[in-house]
């Protein structure tokens, strides 16, 4: 009578084990009908010890699941979130928000819990998103604003430059000639992402990354070692090659300038790491599979003044820096539904890029 209750209970719910958030099915004396393979993980036990088991044992403090568990059952309220602590075999407890709704048959309680650092990622993408469709917005009303009197500007000074006879004053119209040009190729490289087609066709990254490893050491020659820990089995999937490459790029880019300390020393390293990411969600999507690619390095970690900002257009950590190579390599990103996540600390920087796989 057990295995058939937990076959038919299997079947019923086997659609929890595409989700990569932790669920539970519970009856109403707490014991666990039915266990995802994402709370197995978690947890270390297996999805035939927990059946059967009083869940409410895998917690710190049962009694709190207990009394919402009586809440639901007695109708108190359809939905329940509170934190809690999930005890788990040979690890530190795994702190939780646990979501308890009441199921499609009465007796049956649904229990999701998601990991609180998973939360607060989600939160921190949904953010990154809403900042990036906000400075798209803000960038192209800006760049255009900027263009006209900009060019107005370039050709005033060339129509004095043709009038003054003064030496001296020749050199300050040159001056504004040569500011106002570069103000124009700021401005075009802010707009470029917006203008150029996505070109899509079949991408091997690790053929993006040895395009990058070969421009960054032909620029530092020296001092500068750049290891590759790749995943073979990583299969091509439909893309922009040349955006991904300068998406790359930018980021290899920026911890080759920011190692100039440890290239003095002789011990600076990126590290391009490739793998496979199995039932993941970001930009507020599930995904089956999705390509993980780190460029590591191993400097001194972005400045906790722009930490929260480093995706922001403008936003520089280095002198002399445009700030706009994250930010366009951010924006390359997301036109192939992926992003970009940044762990780091001093000694260790990690940038991340996510993009699904078929």
């Amino acid at each position: 009578m057990v295995f058939r209750k937990s076959a038919s209970a299997s079947k019923r719910f086997q659609a929890f084990d595409f989700l990569a958030t932790l669920i539970a099915v519970v009856d109403g004396d707490g014991a666990v009908v039915f266990a995802n393979a994402a709370l197995e993980d978690a947890l270390g036990t297996s999805r035939r010890t927990l059946e059967g088991s009083a869940f409410g044992a895998c917690f710190n403090e049962p009694a709190v699941l207990r009394t919402a568990i009586d809440g639901a059952r007695s109708n108190d309220f359809a939905t329940l979130r509170y934190e809690a602590f999930l005890r788990r075999a040979s690890y530190e407890p795994l702190p939780v928000q646990v979501t308890i709704a009441q199921g499609d048959k009465a007796a049956e309680l649904i229990i999701e819990m998601t990991p609180l650092e998973q939360q607060v990622r989600h939160d921190r993408e949904e953010r990154l998103i809403d900042q990036a469709l906000a400075n798209k917005e803000l960038i192209r009303n800006l760049a255009h604003e900027i263009k006209n009197p900009l060019g107005g500007i370039r050709g005033a000074a060339q129509l004095l430059q043709m009038e003054v006879e003064s030496r001296d004053l020749i050199e300050y119209t040159q001056v504004i000639i040569h500011e106002a040009d570069r103000l124009q190729t700021l401005v075009d490289r802010l707009l470029a992402p917006h203008r150029r087609p996505h070109v899509v066709g079949d991408v091997n990254i690790h053929e993006v990354c040895e395009r990058v490893r070969s421009v960054i050491l032909a620029e530092f020659p020296r001092d500068l070692h750049i290891e590759r820990d790749f995943d073979p089995s990583i299969p091509e999937f439909r893309g922009d090659r040349e955006q991904l490459i300068q998406a790359t790029l930018n980021i290899a880019h920026n911890a080759a300038q920011a190692l100039a300390e440890r290239r003095a020393a002789g011990d600076a390293q990126i590290t391009f790491k490739t793998r496979v990411a199995r039932q993941v969600i970001f930009n507020k999507q599930w995904y089956r599979l999705a390509l993980e690619l780190h460029v590591i390095d191993n400097g001194p970690g972005v400045p906790d003044t722009i930490k929260d900002r480093i995706f922001f257009p403008l936003v520089s950590g280095r002198d002399g820096g445009t700030g706009l190579g994250l930010t366009l390599a951010q924006t390359f990103v997301q036109q192939h539904h992926g992003v970009i996540e940044c762990d780091s600390m001093p000694g260790r920087t990690d940038f991340k890029i996510l993009i699904p796989l078929p």
